[in-house]
């Protein structure tokens, strides 16, 4: 009876982490994108500062009529959102916020993760295909072959991380950072500080995920321009929500395996071990937060691209450069 009440509790506090952070993120998308462009941003919903923008919307499109179209393969059209969702909130199953404080520390962690955040897409790829609708159909192949081409570099980026820490559990990869940060550290010794600080794998990896949420300037899976608004055009109401909230829920998730592999997780310089149960859940969410404002900068900051130049991108630069990563990954494992 433990065993299932503490189970029950674990979820609970998943579910309120990603739906918070989910809303969290939407605010803050909301405010910093309104001061890159000088405008004022929301302000009726919660006051002056607007602070209830993220559920008024989510009551405005909760109050929505649920269409599903005559032609769609209602099953699979009903499925796909609930995948989008399942899989930001799997991938929180596994990252550590204090050394005792996971929910399951798997020896195999990181290939959960990279498993997980993977069912995203496929979601997306299910709703293209049952929506029974061109423009759908078209953002889902444009998001399957996104994914084929971005869930290289990024698992490239992740190899060259498990080889210099040696396992590949993330509490075991937080603890092999203690000494120093995969992403800073390093400078004191006479290698490169890029092999040392896997600044590479680092910057791979956010490029990578970036194109893995179908973000600006990798958005080409709903392409307003081109395709309406690609795989979502058919959807409405709770459904669409389902499908918004994923979005930000799996930045949250991203940013929080990057700040687990890149910057030390819950570890912070100074503060004893003792004592990481009780700060890591701090630190993380902070370093966490800085991620997300980067992922929001780089949408408000870049053009879209196109389909050639996005492939080009992961096929010629970053692939050849992950492997070159890992190359001197290993040369500084096995032979400094």
């Amino acid at each position: 009876m433990n065993f299932w009440l503490l189970l029950l509790v674990e979820i609970v506090v998943i579910l309120v982490v990603m739906l918070v952070g989910a809303l969290v993120t939407i605010y803050a998308e909301l405010k910093i994108s309104a001061h890159m462009q000088s405008r004022i941003g929301p302000y009726y919903a919660g006051g002056k500062w607007g602070w209830a923008q993220p559920a008024a919307d989510g009551l405005k499109f909760m109050q929505k009529e649920d269409l599903v179209p005559a032609a769609a393969d209602h099953t699979v059209f009903r499925l796909a959102p609930y995948i989008v969702i399942m899989s930001a909130l799997a991938v929180w199953v596994v990252i550590p916020f204090g050394p005792d404080l996971v929910v399951r520390d798997l020896d195999l962690g990181v290939f959960f993760v990279l498993a997980v955040s993977s069912l995203s897409t496929l979601g997306v790829l299910m709703a293209g295909w049952a929506s029974a609708n061109k423009y759908s159909l078209m953002g889902g192949l444009r998001a399957a072959a996104q994914l084929i081409a971005y869930e290289l570099p990024l698992l490239l980026a992740v190899v060259a991380v498990v080889v210099q820490a040696g396992t590949m559990s993330l509490n075991g990869i937080v603890a092999a950072q203690a000494q120093p940060w995969f992403t800073v550290g390093g400078i004191e010794i006479s290698a490169p500080f890029l092999i040392k600080g896997q600044i590479i794998g680092f910057v791979i990896f956010m490029v990578a995920a970036v194109a893995e949420l179908s973000r600006i300037p990798f958005d080409m899976p709903i392409a307003e321009s081109e395709l309406t608004m690609g795989y979502l055009t058919e959807y409405s109401g709770i459904r669409f929500t389902m499908f918004f909230l994923g979005e930000y829920a799996s930045m949250v998730a991203i940013s929080a395996i990057a700040a687990t592999m890149y910057l030390g997780g819950y570890w912070i310089p100074g503060v004893p071990e003792s004592a990481l149960n009780a700060v890591g859940p701090f630190v993380l969410l902070a370093k966490v937060a800085f991620l997300v404002f980067l992922l929001i900068w780089f949408r408000w900051t870049w053009p879209r691209l196109r389909e050639d130049q996005l492939q080009d991108l992961a096929w010629r630069w970053l692939i050849p450069l992950g492997l070159l990563n890992i190359v001197l990954a290993g040369i500084f494992k096995v032979v400094l």
